[in-house]
């Protein structure tokens, strides 16, 4: 059986942010478990070729106007970054008996900035700051047993291969509804708590995510600024994810209901989103040299049967432990919807690890 000081459950942003942060005060003695086979999360930046041009379906923008800390954290990374491109017309499609219209585009305030890279720039740079060993991948984690002075955590690898380890404390970096239903307390959380952590929706469960890459950016030779909103389908929403002199990129929100995207065909789905690329930018969409489609609500680590229906952000107030009983102190949530500043932004990922560690005695 492992043993450790700290152990961290989940490696997307709040996981590994946390494990810099008890590296940087000297704590060694920790060790962070991810389910998947690589760390990330919510945070998915595709095609996975660092150095190269990769586009995010899962979180994208930041605003340093609003959030100096995650500003100031990318900046000690050495990564670079770049507005959110909104030059130009914004085109509105309000019935598919009218054609387009567009309309005059507006510049977001404050200003949208895109990392360079991707968003997964931030977990390779992350996932370089640690103690080789320390992550261990593929181990999704069943159970929280207090034990004594101790919590054992119970995982495996999915194929019933068990994984054990005792910490003094755990940082659970997984949002707080997934971790009510999928993981094990015992003893038994405080109803009230657990009522809390069941009835917080997770960003970007039930949402899906369509990117297209094209040779150039074509629809800027229009005057339009890639953004586009449809009462038509199946994307709502549609933004410009080009990168600064690379390829060309589209990606859209779509609208369809989880419920009803899972009994369609992937792709039948990507012909759909294509074809309305083509009716609100042209010919020039037709044949994207690439397309991704991420549906996060079909994401066992992210989603549950509750979050097939969109949720709204959580309000400030989440308690992310327990203040008396058996877990008191040695339970904390630092995923970002338990971020009191920024609940489900990248930034409240930033906000919940650092008071997390703060809480490690």
């Amino acid at each position: 059986m492992l043993t450790a000081r700290v152990a961290i459950v989940g490696g997307g942003l709040s996981g590994l942010y946390a494990a810099a942060l008890l590296e940087e005060r000297g704590i060694r003695d920790y060790v962070l478990l991810e389910a998947r086979d690589a760390p990330g999360g919510r945070i998915l930046s595709l095609p996975s070729r660092p150095g190269h041009d990769r586009y995010d379906l899962g979180a994208t923008w930041f605003w340093p106007a609003l959030q100096p800390d995650l500003e100031r954290m990318v900046q000690a990374l050495g990564l670079e970054t770049f507005e959110q491109y909104e030059d130009g017309d914004m085109l509105l499609e309000q019935s598919r008996s009218h054609a387009p219209h567009r309309v005059d585009g507006y510049r977001s305030a404050p200003a949208a900035l895109r990392v360079a890279g991707g968003m997964e720039a931030l977990i390779d740079a992350l996932r370089q700051r640690l103690a080789a060993g320390r992550l261990v991948t593929g181990r999704v984690v069943r159970g929280l047993r207090h034990v004594g002075e101790c919590i054992e955590v119970e995982a495996d690898d999915g194929l019933g291969h068990p994984l054990s380890c005792r910490a003094a404390q755990v940082l659970l970096a997984v949002p707080p509804r997934l971790a009510a239903s999928t993981i094990e307390f015992t003893p038994a959380l405080p109803d009230a708590l657990a009522l809390k952590w069941q009835g917080c929706a997770t960003w970007m469960a039930p949402h899906a995510k369509y990117l297209a890459v094209f040779d150039r950016p074509f629809w800027r030779d229009q005057g339009l600024s890639g953004e586009a909103r449809s009462a038509v389908g199946p994307m709502a929403e549609i933004h410009d994810a080009s990168a600064p002199g690379g390829h060309g990129a589209l990606f859209g929100f779509l609208g369809v209901p989880a419920a009803v995207r899972h009994g369609i065909p992937e792709a039948d789905l990507l012909a759909h989103c294509r074809a309305q690329l083509v009716r609100l930018f042209g010919e020039g969409a037709q044949s994207p040299r690439a397309e991704f489609l991420k549906d996060w609500a079909a994401d066992s680590h992210v989603a549950v049967a509750a979050d097939l229906n969109p949720g709204e952000h959580q309000d400030v107030g989440l308690p992310s432990m327990a203040r008396s009983g058996a877990w008191s102190g040695q339970l904390v949530g630092i995923a970002s919807e338990w971020s009191p500043e920024f609940p489900g932004y990248v930034a409240g990922a930033v906000d919940a690890a650092r008071r997390g560690v703060e809480a490690v005695q």
